[in-house]
């Protein structure tokens, strides 16, 4: 990974580097890395980059930031640019016209977006793999590459290979909390109310929330802000209690070293907080209603995407999500509704049952997948997918927002991470809480 944000700005305002120098650096590690980017804006990031020498030259930066490189999935919409939701089937979609608000709010900060990132087709899968324009792999141990984790694959294997500090990509199922996970990088994903989504391409609009990849904590609080247009700002870092539901736990799917690893980050974070042992209620309503009425994403990204599954261009998708989104034919109008309506009571029944305190729990069940086994079976796929989303779906279903930070490793030096989430809404508590069980765990 390269380095912090902060530590960038400290070298800008000294002289150390210069955007130009960090532009040209982020864009030649990103033409050496296969299948990162789909989209790479190397004059304009250029153009942009020098035009923040020259008011730093004159002493009038944007902000601290002003010059530093970030990259954006390949779903939002860059003025100048095709957003390609990671399809062919968009490759006669005219290019967007303005930057998607929370775009501009960060380049107005100085942020300079080098270009959109790989994803999962239409963003709908939690292993990252794309045919149509190469499946990104992370720098891990061993010879055999691994799934990246998606859908927001490109934006994890940028910062994890150190092409830009941070990246942003969307969250509907897991999509930003599982890459970081298989990654070993910090994903925050959001609650949805957090951002505007206008200028952002759908999966799910029930569903659908933002978030970003970096280094630290401190990190995904800094892109937080600017996606506001605003400076960070000191949060308290005092800790909340947290929750554990033993029958997460319980799943036989979590492995052994996952399940091994995580005894080990709950007893290391006990000796600083209280952790309270208790059954969510909401959580195990929420996976029973997924389980009883289907997946409400799915439904919702099979009526998006309707006319490319009855047209023409049906035989441009992947297999694999066609598979999923024909599948999504079996959940009725009627079942989406009474998801809906358990949705938001379930909501509010997590509230009351967290009263402020925040959930944890292993990221993913596994650690992250062989690819070539995968890409091999397509059932074997679709299993393994399944199960790759199976805790982040439900808190997603819960708009939990989520904080997946990496929290060791295994015997072969594969990442393993642990899901901090709060109730809806509950995101600067989160990330408070996050950051100081990020410097426990680092300790």
């Amino acid at each position: 990974m390269s380095e912090s944000l902060d530590d960038l700005a400290a070298d800008l305002a000294t002289g150390r580097t210069d955007p130009v120098q960090l532009v040209e650096r982020a864009l030649e590690r990103a033409r050496a890395s296969d299948a990162v980017f789909i989209t790479l804006m190397e004059e304009a990031a250029l153009a942009e980059a020098h035009a923040a020498r020259r008011r730093r030259a004159a002493g009038l930066p944007l902000g601290r930031h002003d010059g530093i490189p970030i990259a954006w999935k390949d779903l939002f919409d860059i003025a100048g640019t095709r957003t390609s939701a990671g399809s062919r089937t968009r490759d006669d979609a005219a290019p967007a016209t303005v930057d998607a608000p929370v775009v501009a709010a960060t380049r107005r900060l100085g942020f300079i977006p080098i270009g959109k990132t790989n994803l999962s087709e239409f963003a709908f899968s939690g292993l990252g793999a794309n045919p149509h324009f190469g499946t990104p792999t992370a720098d891990l141990p061993g010879n055999e590459p691994r799934m990246p984790g998606g859908s927001s694959s490109g934006s994890a294997v940028a910062v994890q290979r150190g092409i830009v500090p941070g990246a942003i990509g969307t969250d509907t199922a897991g999509s930003v909390r599982v890459p970081a996970a298989f990654t070993g990088c910090v994903g925050y994903k959001a609650s949805q109310a957090r951002y505007d989504m206008a200028g952002v391409f759908p999966l799910a609009k029930s569903l659908d929330s933002l978030g970003s990849l970096a280094g630290s904590v401190a990190d995904c609080v800094t892109m937080d802000a600017a996606m506001h247009g605003l400076a960070p700002t000191p949060r308290t870092q005092m800790p909340a209690q947290l929750v554990i539901d033993d029958a997460i736990l319980d799943d036989p799917a979590v492995t052994a070293p996952v399940r091994a690893h995580f005894e080990d980050v709950l007893a290391r974070l006990s000796r600083h907080v209280p952790i309270r042992r208790q059954r969510v209620e909401a959580w195990h309503r929420a996976r029973e209603a997924i389980a009883t009425l289907g997946w409400l994403g799915a439904y919702e990204a099979r009526q998006l995407h309707l006319d490319t599954l009855t047209g023409p261009k049906r035989t441009l998708v992947d297999a694999r999500v066609l598979s999923r989104l024909d599948g999504a034919a079996r959940i009725s109008a009627e079942a989406a509704a009474e998801l809906i309506s358990t949705r938001a009571r379930e909501m509010q029944r997590l509230r009351a049952e967290l009263d402020g305190a925040v959930l944890i729990l292993p990221t993913v069940k596994h650690v992250p997948p062989l690819l070539a086994p995968l890409e091999a079976d397509p059932a074997r796929f679709a299993e393994v997918n399944v199960a790759t989303l199976a805790l982040t779906m439900i808190a997603s279903f819960l708009d939990m927002p989520g904080v997946a930070l990496p929290s060791g490793s295994t015997a072969e030096g594969l990442p393993l991470s642990t899901l901090l989430c709060a109730a809806s809404g509950a995101d600067d508590l989160l990330l408070a809480q996050a950051s100081w069980a990020e410097r426990v765990l680092r300790a």
